[in-house]
C-alpha cells in the first residue's frame, strides 16, 4: 500500500465522565488534515459503546482523550477490545495524564501517551505509523 493510498481510519473519543472535548476536536481536526478517514464521537462515551463503534467502523487506531481521571477506567477499554476481538486496534491516550500513571497504561496495551504541549505533526506521525502496525497485523491474523 503506498504512502498515498494508505488512509488511516482513527476513532477519536472520550470515555467515562468528562466532558472537556477541545482537545479532542482539536486533534480529530488534525489528523482529518493529515489525511485520516475520523471518526469522531461527542463526550461521556461507554466502553461498550466505543468497542461497538470500533468494530463497526474497523478502525485502525483509538485516540482517548482524558482530562479529568477518565485515563483510569482505560484499562478495563483495553480488556474488552481483546476481549471483542479487537486486539490489533491500537490505543493512544492524550490530556492530562500524570507522568507517574504513563507506565500503567503502557503495561496494558496503550502505545503512546501524549501530553499537552505535544505537536500535531508528532501526534499524526504517530498515529501513521501505529494505523500502519494494526492493518499489518490484522492481515496476519
Amino acid at each position: 500500500m503506498t504512502a498515498m493510498a494508505f488512509r488511516p481510519r482513527v476513532l477519536i473519543t472520550k470515555i467515562g465522565l468528562d466532558g472537556h472535548d477541545r482537545g479532542s476536536r482539536i486533534v480529530a481536526a488534525g489528523c482529518r488534515d493529515a489525511g485520516m478517514e475520523v471518526i469522531y464521537t461527542p463526550p461521556w462515551q461507554s466502553i461498550d459503546a466505543v468497542v461497538k463503534l470500533a468494530m463497526e467502523e474497523d478502525v485502525d487506531v483509538i485516540g482517548i482523550s482524558s482530562l479529568a481521571t477518565d485515563h483510569l477506567i482505560v484499562p478495563k477499554l483495553m480488556v474488552a477490545l481483546r476481549d471483542a476481538g479487537l486486539a490489533d486496534v491500537r490505543v493512544v491516550v492524550g490530556g492530562i495524564v500524570p507522568d507517574a500513571e504513563v507506565p500503567a497504561l503502557l503495561q496494558v496495551g496503550v502505545r503512546q501517551v501524549f501530553h499537552p504541549g505535544s505537536r500535531m505533526e508528532e501526534i499524526t506521525e504517530r498515529i501513521h505509523e501505529l494505523a500502519r502496525e494494526a492493518r499489518q497485523a490484522r492481515a496476519t491474523a
